[in-house]
């Protein structure tokens, strides 16, 4: 009957201490619970709290506010825990298992029956010891209610636990060895991936077989009869040099050649009459014949100042004004006049991004206008040579056809191509840049 009771009045202490415990506003006021008011649940004379993880300590002594380091008591409570672990389950200390120093001091610092308590936890596994010590031998019952005793103070000391930040349990999982060998791995299978080599170069979409159209004779445009992007019929006038000074020079030319053509025939009058006139005569029809070729060199120019087309198109230039008014000089591009059912892809591959690419290598061309919409095109050729861009890079020119039954892009569309060559590993894709400037810097 004494024993229930004790039981009895075990487990009531032991849901009065949980109540304690779960009220701890930290580590250092659950250890004074454990050491001090667990006599609720046992009966002891001593009790130490052992703390384990990064600072292994003794975190709290009964009767003692608070715990010196240095004293010879808790330097050796340090070495007796040391000792214990591992600890899997409560159990009495064997105080003659012992190593002979620490047995032998032990009569002078604790009482002859000590039970040793783990605090463990599901997450973080043991984090420490409860040691409770007596005059009085430990009991079964007393091994039992220790148990949940254990468990109680354990998942209390997980819960206050400080919070660990990331970067730094990252640090502490960088540290292991076998991570670091388990990461190399990883990096040399992903670098031995295969993957499809690619660049990216500004690219546009240009007319296949444009005709040029170009300046006849040197002079100054009027105006220009088109618009950009205009559809253009054979024979529709596309634009105006200024007539002034070739109407002058017609002019002139004409008057010379009739005043030459006047005098011929007076000097053919007075050549039936006089033999001197029919040597004048002669002069006469020479210079008239100069005249004439004079005269129709000028009509033939002044009728060049129209510009037509030789056949129908689009007219492909970039703005009106920029061409109102310019001066021009005998076979300088002016327009161009384009079919926009053929187009084709021209890029421009920077040298620093420059691919092993053959003809038949897959471009995908993706237009500014559009960023959701790509198309697909072929290589036909890539220039030998490098030459200057608009914006003063140097870059291959590559043309490609577009393939596919859809609808071609529009002529005179900006984008980016994607140029595609062939399978290399995945170290290769990532280091090729920088392998390609150390080379530079070393030789």
């Amino acid at each position: 009957m004494t024993t229930v009771s004790a039981s009895i009045q075990g487990l009531l202490g032991l849901l009065q201490l949980g109540q304690r415990t779960r009220a701890a506003a930290g580590v250092e006021e659950l250890g004074f619970i454990a050491v001090n008011e667990t006599r609720v649940v046992l009966a002891y004379r001593q009790a130490a709290l052992w703390l384990d993880g990064d600072a292994r300590r003794v975190a709290a002594l009964s009767g003692v506010p608070h715990v010196d380091p240095g004293t010879p008591y808790v330097q050796w409570l340090a070495r007796l825990f040391r000792e214990l672990a591992p600890l899997p389950a409560p159990r009495a200390v064997d105080v003659h298992a012992l190593p002979p120093l620490l047995a032998e001091e032990w009569g002078s610092w604790l009482p002859a029956h000590a039970l040793a308590v783990p605090l463990p936890h599901a997450g973080s596994g043991r984090q420490g010891v409860l040691l409770l010590a007596r005059d009085e031998a430990w009991g079964e019952d007393e091994l039992t209610l220790t148990g949940e005793l254990g468990a109680l103070f354990g998942h209390a000391l997980f819960a206050l636990r400080p919070r660990e930040r990331w970067w730094r349990a990252l640090v502490t999982l960088l540290r292991t060895r076998r991570l670091w060998w388990k990461i190399a791995l990883g990096v040399l299978v992903a670098a031995a991936i295969p993957v499809r080599l690619s660049a990216l170069a500004p690219a546009e979409v240009t007319p296949t077989d444009p005709f040029v159209v170009r300046s006849p004779l040197d002079g100054v445009i009027d105006r220009l009869a088109v618009v950009p992007n205009q559809a253009v019929a054979r024979g529709a006038p596309l634009f105006d040099l200024d007539a002034t000074t070739l109407r002058g020079r017609y002019a002139s030319a004409r008057k010379a050649y009739e005043t030459a053509l006047e005098e011929y025939r007076q000097s053919a009058q007075l050549a039936v009459t006089d033999d001197k006139s029919k040597l004048q005569m002669a002069e006469r029809l020479g210079d008239l014949k100069q005249k004439q070729v004079d005269l129709d060199y000028t009509a033939d120019q002044l009728a060049r100042v129209q510009v037509k087309a030789e056949r129908a198109g689009v007219a492909v230039f970039a703005d009106v004004n920029d061409w109102t008014g310019r001066a021009v000089s005998v076979g300088e591009k002016v327009l161009v006049l384009a079919d926009p059912a053929k187009v084709e892809l021209t890029g421009y591959l920077p040298v620093g991004d420059q691919l092993a690419l053959k003809p038949g290598a897959d471009v995908t061309f993706y237009p500014k206008a559009s960023p959701f919409t790509a198309y697909h095109a072929r290589v036909d050729s890539v220039a030998y040579k490098a030459a200057p861009t608009d914006e003063g890079i140097l870059a291959y020119r590559i043309k490609a056809h577009f393939v596919g039954s859809g609808v071609p892009p529009r002529l005179g569309l900006m984008g980016t191509a994607r140029l595609y060559g062939g399978h290399v590993p995945l170290a290769y894709l990532l280091l090729r840049r920088p392998l390609a400037t150390l080379r530079q810097w070393l030789g």
